[in-house]
């Protein structure tokens, strides 16, 4: 038997629907902030990425999927959605009529990582990002429409991290003065850490390895090295959030792991996921439009593990429990009667009904324990007799009561 592929899954139609709730939320949430749905192809070409991540980040050193394709031409299964969504709006001139634009998606996405719990190599994402203004504003309403809508779907409780990473030259100082401390306890540093410290030190404050705690928890921050601007820009998001009730906590390592962000940066937490905590995150950047060819064109946004969503739903009892509802069972008691009852079938569903039909040609019994097992509110019995007097017979499964109704009356039917 052929099994998928590892590190996917199949979304069956017993989960479905708790997948659909969450686009829905995604969809009237979005609405009520102004932001707009935006879909990129599921693969771009290589540059997109290697250019607007960054050449030595983990994404594009170990966890691409790329392939040249019959032309040669080198493309990648996208690994993450604001690239590809910076390169539509440079390419389709988006920002001419939009001077502040403001767009989501959701959608799936392709990593080579060793699959474990929340995180698979093909996962799904939502995002938000607000393109076009480089005040802090942007920031603070991108947090209260993701606070909306990890409320709105039914978490209350999260951890929200917050930190800045400053300006160009906030960044560079900081850059080279973490790199001073670092170089000092290079030996005790992970390989892991030694090959970030000359490639990307920022990184190394990611570290995960136990090796590297300590020398980490005394590294500078770069809190203690904002410039006016940066503190500025900081402070108003500071101050905003604690005005409008957004609890947040400052982590100074907090980084991120891609090359493109700067000023505000954060990460959503859950408790509920265990040691691999964080469901979602984001920041601003300022340079990427530049990065991938276009204009300078300040931006900020977020994403969300839609998978991650649903393991803290479950485990805090509130993934919504959605059945697809079947009005109306069709019980066929002769297959000569099969476009009779189609028809019939048909006219219910031009109401809007759901109606099940059986194609089994099982007994009036099984059809009946099918209805049953569909929690069906009617059954429509259909045997000889009806079809001979144009009639059928209703059957109310609450209470066993049935009656006799011609075809005629279908129309007025109350079901």
């Amino acid at each position: 038997m052929i099994q998928s592929v590892k590190g996917t899954k199949d979304i069956l139609p017993d989960s479905i629907a708790q997948w659909q709730f969450l686009e829905n939320q995604f969809r009237i949430v979005s609405a009520k902030y102004g932001y707009r749905e935006i879909r990129t192809p599921v693969f771009e070409k290589t540059e997109v990425f290697s250019r607007g991540i960054g050449e030595e980040t983990d994404i594009v050193n170990k966890e691409m999927y790329t392939f040249a394709d019959r032309n040669g031409d080198l493309l990648t299964l996208r690994p993450e959605m604001t690239a590809p969504l910076v390169r539509a709006v440079i390419q389709n001139n988006l920002l001419e009529a939009n001077p502040t634009l403001k767009l989501w998606y959701a959608g799936p996405l392709l990593r080579y990582e060793r699959p474990q719990k929340g995180r698979m190599r093909q996962f799904h994402q939502y995002g938000a990002e607000c393109i076009g203004t480089v005040n802090p504003e942007a920031d603070v309403e991108l947090l209260l429409l993701a606070d909306c809508l990890i409320k709105s779907v039914g978490i209350q409780e999260y951890r929200l991290l917050l930190n800045t990473l400053g300006n160009d030259n906030v960044r560079l100082i900081y850059k080279n003065e973490l790199i001073n401390y670092l170089s000092k306890f290079k030996e005790e540093l992970s390989e892991e850490s030694k090959n970030r410290l000359d490639k990307n030190p920022l990184r190394v404050l990611d570290s995960k390895h136990p090796a590297d705690a300590q020398i980490i928890a005394g590294a500078p921050q770069i809190l203690d090295f904002l410039d006016e601007e940066s503190a500025s820009h900081f402070n108003f998001v500071r101050g905003s959030l604690d005005a409008l009730n957004i609890k947040y906590e400052i982590t100074p390592r907090l980084v991120r792991g891609l090359d493109y962000y700067c000023h505000t940066v954060f990460e959503f937490q859950s408790s509920a996921l265990g040691a691999q905590d964080s469901f979602g995150g984001g920041g601003r950047y300022n340079k990427l439009f530049e990065e991938l060819g276009g204009k300078a064109c300040p931006a900020v946004g977020f994403a969300f593990g839609i998978e991650r969503i649903l393991i803290i739903l479950e485990a805090i009892n509130k993934l919504p429990q959605i059945s697809d509802t079947v009005h109306v069972s069709i019980i066929n008691l002769d297959v000569k009667n099969f476009v009779y009852a189609q028809n019939i079938a048909e006219q219910l569903r031009a109401k809007g009904l759901n109606v099940a039909c059986d194609l089994q040609r099982r007994s009036m019994k099984a059809q009946m324990r099918e209805a049953n097992r569909l929690n069906v509110k009617y059954a429509i019995i259909i045997g000889p007799d009806e079809v001979e007097k144009q009639t059928m017979i209703l059957k109310n499964m609450s209470d066993a009561s049935q009656r006799e109704i011609g075809i005629s009356e279908i129309n007025s039917l109350e079901i």
